[in-house]
């Protein structure tokens, strides 16, 4: 086969493959089977549960600490291993339990084959599995079924296939056996039909010419196998950070140990310092408290139609700057709906007239009068009113229900019933007695009502046949003038992305005469038709989208749509919602290097006729632009793309197995509001990280320098066992209840972070720095009172600055919850964490527990020190605040976005 088989005739594609329409004999099918294999996609081979449980240890900070756990067996404290031990294996069953589930692509695409195939063999019909079918096979399909493999149309009688889930075309597209042009988009080859697609209408021969992984689909499973699992900016900051730290630990180690050594210090002595300062440094409840965090963030979101599968995509999606959406049922509603019509003498908006007409299938009286339009119907529909007359034919000439049938036919059905009719009523009282049906070649459909028929079709072919047109006067000639005053309205609502239909009707069934078995009697010669108007739908807008857009705009994010329609449809929903510009079609895009579309991108809104290849190419460009980009999508066609977005986004109504499985994030209404929601909750999550990190970090600051400088001295005044006690604490409950707080008012008015700036910025480091001068200055100052002149450190001064810490941390606590603007008093949860930490700390100065913290009991006295000191160091704290605030005001005003209007986190 020299070329494509879609450009070639039908004859030469069944002779190139070696078999005639009654297909192959069982042996031939046989030979080809074991030399091109079944038709399936190969399994992936994917991730052991094991597997799974390991990769959740593989982190810097689960390496420092599981050194620490190894140095306090050898120095005989198993209390401090024992505790390390379980920070570590709880925070990797966290990890296991949310990737257990990660990526099925491969999976789910094998389970889209049908699992039968009607094929012909030996010269007869039979079924088959779907798996044993071969290239060269002959395969009947009719309604409902899903196209088992690749193939070229034979035959073919009215086929009309869906093939959004592949191309992303959002209607059914007709099908033909002529040849189309070698260098048609996929979208556009109608004499193809492709695997996994499904026939919504007619019946087909086709001849098989790709199977398994050859066909479209299977080279989309090949692309979505090579694709590499990438990082979210969380993740990778946070391992960035892990290193940062473990290096740290290694290098204060490689200091502090020479030091303690050359001053004498006993060799138990120098490396419990070390597992302390290992302990210090290293925030081990980091990795469960984003976990949790990000956890409490996904169960919020699914109440709000976002489900979370993989738990950093809830802070990545805060952090986008880019949201490449589709337009079908995410922009739009995903239903066609009747949006215009044209009678004779005007164009009447639908919703002007909706309900007009009486339930019982006679028309009442308009409640107002509508240009061009008669203001009163005295007769039945079918003689009255001419939008009755063009919405009655339209209910008849028919074969959808409400709920089931094309999206066209059922938008006429719709239509009828909110104008007032009772569309199965006027059906029986007005029986189907022949029929025309629709096919590709003929494009239109004709059905015999006793001595009334009507005509639904194209506006050119339907016009054609027309001899007059119904005005208010009744049908009168309609002539050339008439003729093109039918195509200018048709060509305006087709600029206005409306698909137009065509009606007619005729008069004692003059030209319409059906044999009763679909074949018309003088096809050619049907004339004398009664042209009576033109119906234009359109998958609207959702009503919410147009403010939802405009609002993540104002956030900094810009909004390109990729769709498979076409590119008049594209622009004109493009432009009604705000995505103005110029439109680049598929053809363009593959004209277009890789810095060609690189600075594309950057002007361009809307991309239209898009098949997968070219919104992994738009997506890249976008990424090579350091943008961080959301993808939505619902076909097989979109998995790749959602699988190398930064966060994919698939539909959970309308969206494939294929599609939910590829993605992070699945919306549960397919709607673009609740992708800017979830934004907002995004960008809430990682305030919130932002806060415990720092809180965390400015807490392990502060012990690493106050361990160091002490054992400088020649004292260990934080043993390892209070340090995780302080952790424990500080990581815990509190850190947690930080993450339940409030998003604050102002976080959809910030400009998205910029994509080089880790979580550790300039005013987390301001955070981090500022407070842990002030608590180590103010702790060693304390120490240096409590000792006064003694000899070493008592249990009773380690109790002292051990309690003393503690109560300092939740005081620091508030001051960075003010720093990200949290109000006070919004976090009843808080304030429960705190004083129920409290509480264990009193359990262990105040119980048997004592005695493996090396703690004593403390007296009024010496509480009355600890407030103190909180006295003093909250003043100091606040001081660094205020100065951390000016410092991110600065920052936010240089790294502003004109798009946002708004200053910066």
């Amino acid at each position: 086969m020299t070329h494509p088989p879609h450009s070639d005739p039908a004859d030469e594609v069944l002779a190139d493959s070696g078999v005639d329409e009654s297909g192959l004999s069982t042996g031939e099918a046989s030979e080809r089977r074991a030399a091109h294999g079944p038709n399936e996609i190969a399994r992936g081979e994917g991730r052991s549960p094991v597997g799974i449980f390991l990769a959740q240890f593989d982190s810097w900070l689960i390496w420092v600490l599981l050194a620490a756990a190894a140095l306090s067996v050898w120095a005989g404290h198993a209390v401090d291993a024992v505790l390390i031990a379980v920070i570590v294996v709880a925070n990797g069953v966290f990890g296991f339990v949310q990737d257990y589930r990660a990526e099925r692509s491969l999976e789910s695409l094998r389970e889209l084959t049908a699992p039968t195939a009607v094929v012909r063999r030996d010269g007869e019909t039979v079924e088959v599995a779907a798996s044993e079918l071969v290239p060269g096979d002959v395969v009947e399909l009719s309604d409902g079924d899903v196209v088992p493999a690749d193939g070229r149309l034979v035959g073919a009688t009215g086929l009309e296939v869906d093939e959004a889930a592949l191309t992303g075309e959002s209607l059914p597209v007709s099908k033909g056996i002529e040849p189309v042009d070698a260098d048609a988009p996929l979208a556009e080859r109608s004499s193809m039909v492709y695997k996994s697609t499904a026939v919504t209408r007619g019946k087909a021969a086709v001849v098989v010419t790709a199977t398994g992984e050859d066909t479209e689909v299977g080279a989309i499973a090949r692309q979505l196998a090579a694709t590499e699992e990438t990082e979210t900016p969380l993740q990778a900051e946070l391992d960035d950070l892990g290193r940062t730290l473990g290096l740290g630990v290694v290098g204060l180690a490689a200091l502090v140990v020479p030091l303690l050594w050359f001053r004498g210090v006993e060799p138990l002595q120098t490396a419990l310092t070390a597992i302390s300062l290992a302990v210090a440094a290293v925030p081990e409840g980091l990795p469960a408290v984003v976990t949790l965090t990000l956890a409490l963030g996904v169960r919020r979101m699914a109440d709000e139609n976002a489900l979370v599968r993989r738990l950093p995509a809830v802070e990545a999606l805060g952090a986008v700057d880019v949201v490449c959406t589709d337009k079908t049922g995410t922009l739009t509603e995903g239903r066609m709906a009747v949006s215009r019509l044209w009678v004779d003498g005007g164009v009447v908006d639908f919703d002007e007239v909706a309900g007009g007409a009486e339930g019982d299938g006679s028309a009442a009286a308009n409640g107002g009068a509508i240009a061009g339009v008669d203001s009163e119907r005295d007769g039945p529909p079918a003689e009255g009113d001419r939008v009755d007359v063009l919405l009655r034919a339209g209910a008849l000439c028919n074969d959808a229900t409400p709920d089931e049938g094309d999206p066209t036919e059922r938008a006429l059905v719709a239509a009828a019933a909110e104008r007032g009719f009772d569309v199965e009523r006027i059906r029986a009282e007005t029986p189907r007695t022949d029929e025309i049906p629709f096919s590709s070649e003929r494009k239109w459909m004709g059905t015999v009502h006793g001595d009334r028929a009507y005509v639904k079709g194209a506006p050119e072919v339907v016009v054609e046949k027309c001899s007059r047109v119904l005005t208010d006067d009744g049908p009168v000639e309609l002539d050339e003038a008439g003729a093109e005053r039918i195509a200018e309205r048709t060509r305006e609502f087709a600029d206005d992305a409306l698909r137009v239909l065509a009606v007619a009707y005729t008069e004692d069934g003059r030209g319409f005469e059906a044999d009763g078995e679909g074949e018309l009697d003088g096809a050619d010669d049907l004339e004398d038709l009664v042209f009576v108007g033109l119906v234009g739908m359109l998958d609207p807008p959702r009503a919410e989208v147009a403010d939802a857009i405009e609002r993540t705009r104002r956030a900094g994010i810009d909004v390109t749509m990729i769709t498979g329609d076409n590119v008049r449809t594209a622009a004109a929903i493009g432009a009604e919602l705000g995505l103005g510009g110029d439109v680049v079609g598929g053809g363009e895009i593959e004209g277009l290097s890789d810095d060609e579309l690189r600075r594309r991108v950057t002007e361009v809104d809307v991309f239209a006729r898009a098949s997968p290849e070219h919104k992994v190419r738009v997506l890249g460009a976008l990424q090579a632009n350091d943008r961080t980009v959301a993808m939505t999508g619902d076909g097989v066609n979109d998995a790749p793309a959602l699988k190398n977005a930064d966060v994919g986004v698939a539909m959970g109504v309308r969206g494939t197995d294929v599609a939910k499985q590829a993605s992070d994030v699945v919306l549960l209404d397919d709607n673009y509001a609740t992708i800017a929601r979830a934004v907002e909750r995004g960008r809430a999550i990682f305030d919130n990280v932002w806060k415990f990190v720092a809180y965390l970090l400015s807490a392990n600051v502060a012990e690493v320098a106050i361990v160091f400088l002490a054992s400088l001295w020649g004292y260990l005044v934080l043993p390892a066992v209070q340090l995780l006690w302080i952790n424990l604490l500080t990581d815990g409950l509190p850190a947690l209840a930080l993450g339940a707080d409030p998003e604050s008012g102002d976080v959809m008015e910030r400009p998205p972070r910029d994509p080089d700036q880790g979580i550790v910025d300039r005013s987390m480091l301001g955070v981090v720095g500022g407070t842990g001068v002030v608590t180590t200055a103010v702790m060693l100052g304390l120490l240096a009172l409590l000792l006064d002149g003694a000899a070493g450190v008592s249990d009773y001064v380690r109790t002292m600055i051990f309690t003393t810490f503690v109560v300092l941390e939740f005081g620091k606590l508030f001051v960075v919850r003010w720093l990200r603007e949290t109000p006070t008093l919004s976090n009843r949860w808080l304030f429960a964490a705190v004083a129920g930490s409290l509480t264990l700390q009193l359990a262990v100065l105040y119980t048997p527990l004592g005695e493996q913290f090396e703690t004593v009991a403390l007296g009024v006295g010496d509480w009355g020190i600890v407030a103190g000191v909180l006295g003093v160091t909250l003043p100091a704290y606040l001081l660094v605040a205020v100065g951390v605030r000016r410092l991110r005001d600065v920052d936010a005003a240089a790294n502003a976005s004109p798009a946002a209007g708004a200053d910066g986190p």
